[in-house]
């Protein structure tokens, strides 16, 4: 069942008609809904202040800590969705590979995936390893109200390319050696963080989340052939797997301008798009059917309210036409952005766009 046809039953009542999940659903809405990749921590001082002296994976395992994270950006901004504050590798590190975020670096991974053998490291992910997680939408969702609240996971490609290359890659020299040199050896390496990433996004789905977000960060490395090849048959199956529930799915990844329709076919109900293409072009690519998410550039916010007003003007303009708009930033917010200027603008998308 899609997220279009799923009656108000398969979702939770609160949140069945607000303008997030109307949008997602290409249906009419009161204002163009906004919200924000990594709103949930970040830029504000009061996240910094409550995760102070605790290491980002072991904040993630604490329910109260991250129903506290992921309820103060909409508090503060009134954004039209929560975002469950985590990170891709969660359920990696669930089912026991030895990892860590390190300040400044990002995941690093203790023992690289390089042969087959190494596949042995990947096994599945059950409710009880993460059932942190279970508890803490418990508690969001009950906070929320009718607020819908987002879960998401890392896409296959992308938790891949860390675990091949054991850490952040500019070149992906490694993950692409393995798909181009061993393509067996890779789609079994993608089908099971396919699973994983699947079980982990059933937990999130079950336990209450509204929609869900693939994030496929990396995937604007891969030649669009490569992408269809190699990658796309992974996401498809993740997105296949979340189907019967009837919540919305979206899909984003970053520099992935000439990925959009693919990234639409993999099977997502929302491409997300970064901010080198307009949104305009953007629905061109991707074909109808598909509500579209996005797509002010990040470094606009640290610019004049005057000229933040402006470049979201034209985001506004490009949307237009859509079936379906969710208004956000083309990637994550940045740490250093002020919180000020993300409350101005939620409030300035919801004004322009008032119905």
């Amino acid at each position: 069942m899609s997220a279009n046809g799923s009656p108000a039953g398969q979702q939770p009542t609160a949140t069945y008609d607000s303008a997030f999940l109307k949008a997602c659903r290409r249906e009419p809405v009161p204002h163009t809904p906004v919200w924000f990749m990594r709103q949930a921590g970040r830029s504000l001082p009061e996240y910094r202040k409550v995760r102070e002296g605790i290491p980002m994976l072991e904040s993630c395992m604490r329910p109260e800590l991250v129903t506290e994270i992921t309820l103060q950006p909409v508090r503060r901004h009134g954004v039209d969705a929560a975002i469950f504050f985590s990170d891709i590798v969660v359920p990696l590190k669930a089912i026991g590979i030895d990892l860590d975020i390190k300040p400044g670096v990002g995941p690093v991974v203790e023992r690289p995936i390089r042969t087959r053998a190494d596949l042995a490291q990947l096994r599945d992910l059950t409710p009880e390893d993460v059932s942190y997680v279970t508890e803490a939408i418990g508690m969001l969702t009950r906070e929320l109200g009718s607020t819908p609240l987002i879960g998401f996971a890392g896409a296959p490609f992308t938790l891949a390319s860390y675990l091949v290359e054991g850490g952040p890659s500019r070149t992906y020299e490694n993950a692409k050696a393995m798909m181009y040199g061993d393509p067996e050896l890779w789609a079994d390496l993608l089908d099971r963080l396919a699973e994983i990433t699947a079980a982990f996004l059933k937990v999130q789905i079950e336990a209450g989340a509204s929609a869900i977000q693939l994030f496929d960060s990396w995937a604007g490395a891969l030649a669009p052939v490569d992408y269809r090849r190699s990658v796309m048959p992974a996401s498809a199956k993740v997105f296949r797997a979340v189907e019967s529930y009837g919540v919305p799915r979206i899909h984003f990844g970053v520099g992935t301008g000439e990925l959009l329709g693919l990234m639409g076919e993999a099977g997502a109900d929302v491409v997300g798009v970064d901010w080198r293409v307009p949104l305009d072009e953007a629905a061109r690519r991707v074909g109808p059917g598909k509500a579209l998410q996005g797509n002010l550039d990040p470094t606009v916010l640290f610019a004049t309210p005057e000229a933040v007003e402006a470049k979201t003007r034209e985001v506004l303009d490009s949307a237009a036409g859509l079936e379906g708009h969710v208004f956000n930033l083309g990637h994550g917010v940045m740490p250093s952005t002020d919180p000020d200027a993300l409350t101005r603008l939620v409030d300035y998308v919801h004004t322009q766009t008032a119905r």
